[in-house]
């Protein structure tokens, strides 16, 4: 193990997933791993939820709660990919203070930040069908998580399946323009 001190230090790339709920993004994710070349990590801001104890909280310590686990999951992320770690994110930036803390922490040379689109009706339908979902929250999200507007590569979901997004995307990635979205979206910022 001793050896492993002289590795030299090395960025990882995150592959940043943003859509609303039943777009598609953890279909993509687990396409994209099984498809990548290196090892490479599947960061879900669900798991993270889904991590929290089931212990109830009251409707005004809910919303710290959930701040708090959003924001741990940004430093994770982070964390992962300043350890050389590639990471494929996927997340939900329905709310702007999320984009601001993740440009904040991730370097921006290192994301390749994707946008998962599908229409609403699609979106509708794909939740009545999951049923884990509670009904419109892809309609609730449907405004903000797009907002943005700057991506550098973007998915339909609705008119490509995850396997052929996810071959886009790795295809993509030794093309990446410069300066990427994440660069021009914190100069705008």
């Amino acid at each position: 193990m001793e050896h492993l001190a002289s590795v030299p230090p090395r960025r990882g790339t995150v592959i940043f997933l943003n859509g609303t709920s039943s777009s598609g993004k953890s279909s993509i994710a687990r396409a994209l791993l099984r498809s990548l070349d290196e090892p490479c990590f599947h960061m879900a801001v669900d798991s993270f939820h889904a991590m929290r104890a089931n212990t109830p909280a009251a409707p005004d310590e809910l919303a710290v709660v959930l701040h708090r686990t959003w924001r741990g999951f940004h430093r994770a992320v982070a964390g992962m990919a300043a350890a050389g770690n590639n990471v494929v994110v996927d997340h939900v930036l329905s709310a702007e203070w999320r984009l601001l803390d993740c440009l904040a922490l991730l370097d921006p040379r290192d994301v390749v930040f994707v946008g998962v689109h599908c229409p609403l009706a699609e979106l509708e339908r794909r939740e009545r069908a999951r049923g884990d979902r509670p009904a419109g929250l892809a309609a609730t999200q449907w405004e903000q998580v797009h907002a943005h507007g700057v991506y550098d590569i973007e998915c339909d979901t609705s008119l490509a399946d995850a396997e052929t997004c996810a071959l886009r995307i790795r295809e993509f990635l030794p093309v990446r323009p410069s300066p990427t979205a994440f660069e021009r979206l914190r100069a705008r910022s």
